[in-house]
């Protein structure tokens, strides 16, 4: 299989002050860096790809602008243009910092057997609730996705060949408030969760 890591760091970040992709990140980095960082070590060389603003700490990776009308919106756009040639596309958020190497190599390789013809987009259901961004969106949807009215991140992930794999790992959390991010930090400190 080979993977290409699509970041979303479109977001405007008003609950938090700030763009979420430049937030620093405890174990160093943005979180946007961090993001790229996990996919790097479990997938070295593969192609990264940034859907929304540049990262600060990794300005010169490929971008892709944000028509800033939702996840949606923006998957839609990218899916209509020109990418380097892979199976399978990790679609994360900015917001989702709580992965490791450990997880990510798992996950991938649990979508790998629960999917290995690449014909579905495998997704999370974490607490009875589907996960698109996390998942792994084969490159055979493209098409399809960019063909797509939908303007929910919901509607076109259910309207698109699917499978949702229940998860219940941390890696599932967002970090979307201060608050979450204060106790994100907090939990990262106390040397609770590996880098």
């Amino acid at each position: 299989m080979k993977q290409g890591l699509l970041l979303l760091s479109g977001g405007a970040g008003t609950r938090m002050g700030a763009p979420k992709h430049a937030l620093d990140h405890p174990a160093g980095g943005s979180w946007g860096s961090h993001l790229v960082g996990i996919f790097e070590t479990v997938f070295p060389g593969a192609p990264v790809q940034v859907l929304g603003d540049a990262l600060p700490d990794r300005p010169g990776l490929p971008r892709f602008d944000d028509p800033r009308e939702g996840p949606a919106v923006a998957l839609r756009t990218w899916a209509a243009t020109e990418v380097p040639q892979v199976e399978v596309w990790w679609v994360v958020a900015c917001d989702q910092v709580r992965w490791t190497a450990e997880r990510l190599k798992a996950w991938a390789a649990t979508c790998e057997s629960a999917d290995p013809s690449h014909a579905r987009w495998v997704m999370a259901l974490k607490d009875g609730h589907l996960q698109p961004l996390g998942g792994w969106l084969p490159a055979s949807l493209r098409p399809a996705l960019a063909a797509s009215t939908a303007r929910s991140l919901m509607a076109l992930a259910t309207a698109l060949p699917h499978v949702a794999l229940p998860r219940d790992g941390e890696e599932w959390v967002d970090v979307d408030t201060p608050e979450e991010r204060e106790a994100f930090e907090r939990h990262r400190s106390s040397g609770n969760t590996k880098a």
